[in-house]
């Protein structure tokens, strides 16, 4: 993003979703020291990531955070509050920290989630551009709300009285926004922005006080339908399909993290995108794939902690800086790892990391053939379980050693399938892929509950969002292969929320999504 206007690069094919997101911007920046513009982002970065709302949206596994050098971009998916709630609770550690002078700016709106020339994600579409020129309004000290997104907020009574309307202003291009200032408690900037007055552009005409945002309330029905939405893609965003582990109570031997802020779970785990030394580079689709497994392994066991690939996918296999990225992260541990593919033959490696150490905690080698491959994605999980302390029950070892299928080639054919589904962009092609093998993969093993789970959530996924064409051949595969994995395996996590999925992407039937 980096500040750009990217409305003339976004292709209007793209696959969009509704992000609610606070631009923060340092005033004076450019003015500083390269040091001092240095030490301020990682003091800002800190001051960010200890907000509770910055945690609970990371540890959903709902949040993009992208850099624009002099501030960065949180998008939250959730509700409209989120970005209010996490400007105020960044505004309020600022008392501490005056020599820090943001304005910031909210709005929910379309985006695109693109792949820049680094392979990391980044975020296009206008919703971020309009939140950028809400930013651009305002002055140190501001909380900017474009007045959709405070329409929304007015719909309840402790935001109602903190939303005060400027008017509108005209900015780049022609674009005219109509403004609302967020201020409580000395929270906030209460005066006009400097660029409203000069440039006059504002709606009351002069004399006339700000007033607060006041809105019709909605019908009972339009409240109940957007609760019930809210609540399945909450489940949903904690489903398997995003790969995260239940948070575990104990804490680190300080209790605290590297900065000093939020304490870190001991029994807590990232797993670093697992390095492809096959001769083959296209074997890298088997390297993703065991590490998912792996990861999907750890995340059945509750007592673990375990951060979601949608968080890690952007780091490298082996990185120089572990301790930052664990810090980052929120993670007492590091799992390495490389896949190594021949014919028939695999070897995985994988190392345990104590993170704020930079220690190796354990570490092994498995040679394997490729229809023993299971057993090594299920000793990797029960050994570090192990070296964790972390407490599994019997179902939960019965769970992680069960093997999805007795066939390697359906097995394969899955990895393969899953590889498209774990690519950031959501495109047409990936969908297609993951299609192309998932259908394989359970011609060749019709018991495969694990596979045919996922292809349910493919095309549910796909007919949603128009990906794939949503017709009643694709509608009526998802509602079939999600019933085959429930009868196959009735307590399958993943056959689960592939039958809530179908009934709220395909059918629209909230009320019995919910129930998944």
């Amino acid at each position: 993003m980096n500040g750009q206007d990217t409305s003339a690069e976004t292709k209007p094919d793209l696959p969009l979703e509704i992000a609610h997101l606070l631009l923060i911007d340092v005033v004076g920046y450019s003015r500083l020291l390269v040091d001092d513009q240095i030490e301020l982002l990682q003091e800002l970065n800190q001051i960010v990531h200890r907000t509770e709302s910055f945690r609970m949206a990371e540890a959903s596994g709902k949040l993009i955070r992208v850099p624009t050098g002099d501030g960065m971009a949180l998008l939250f998916f959730h509700s409209p509050e989120e970005p209010v709630r996490c400007a105020l609770e960044i505004s309020r550690t600022l008392r501490e920290h005056p020599h820090i002078q943001l304005r910031m700016g909210v709005h929910s709106g379309p985006v695109n989630q693109v792949t820049d020339v680094n392979d990391k994600t980044n975020i296009a579409g206008p919703g971020i551009n309009v939140a950028q020129r809400v930013m651009d309004c305002g002055d140190a000290g501001h909380i900017l709300l474009s007045k959709h997104l405070a329409d929304d907020l007015a719909q309840y009574r402790h935001w109602q009285p903190f939303l005060h309307d400027l008017g509108e202003c005209e900015v780049k291009h022609g674009l005219r926004l109509h403004l609302v200032n967020h201020y409580k408690d000395n929270l906030g900037n209460p005066h006009l922005p400097d660029k409203l007055k000069r440039r006059r552009r504002w709606k009351h005409a002069s004399g006339v006080s700000i007033r607060s945002v006041i809105t019709p309330r909605w019908p009972r029905f339009v409240l109940t339908a957007v609760l019930l939405i809210s609540a399945v893609a909450l489940a949903i965003s904690f489903s398997v399909f995003y790969r995260r582990g239940s948070p575990a109570v104990a804490r680190s031997s300080s209790g605290k993290a590297a900065d000093g802020g939020l304490p870190i779970a001991e029994k807590s785990i990232a797993v670093l995108p697992f390095e492809n030394r096959s001769e083959d580079k296209a074997n890298a689709y088997f390297a993703n794939g065991i590490q998912d497994e792996i990861l999907t392994r750890l995340s059945k066991i509750a007592d673990l902690k375990v951060i979601s690939r949608t968080s890690t996918q952007h780091y490298k296999s082996a990185p120089e800086n572990l301790p930052e990225i664990a810090r980052q992260l929120g993670v007492a541990h590091i799992l390495e790892g490389s896949v190594q593919k021949s014919g028939d033959a695999v070897r995985v490696n994988v190392q345990l990391i104590k993170a704020a150490k930079d220690s190796h905690l354990w570490g092994d080698t498995f040679d394997r053939k490729l229809t023993d491959i299971f057993s090594v994605e299920s000793e990797v999980a029960k050994a570090i379980a192990d070296q964790l302390r972390a407490h599994l029950t019997g179902q939960e070892e019965q769970v992680i050693t069960a093997k999805p299928t007795d066939n390697p080639e359906a097995y394969d054919a899955y990895l393969r399938g899953l590889a498209y589904t774990l690519k950031t962009a959501n495109t047409q092609a990936n969908a297609l892929g993951a299609q192309k093998y998932l259908r394989e993969a359970v011609r060749l093993d019709p018991k495969f509950a694990l596979s045919w789970a996922v292809l349910s959530y493919v095309d549910a996924s796909g007919y949603l969002t128009t990906v794939l064409q949503p017709t009643v051949a694709l509608r009526e595969e998802a509602r079939q292969a999600a019933e085959t994995a429930l009868t196959l395996q009735p307590n399958l996590g993943e056959a689960v929320v592939a039958k809530g999925y179908y009934h709220y992407s395909c059918l629209k039937d909230y009320d019995t999504a919910v129930h998944y």
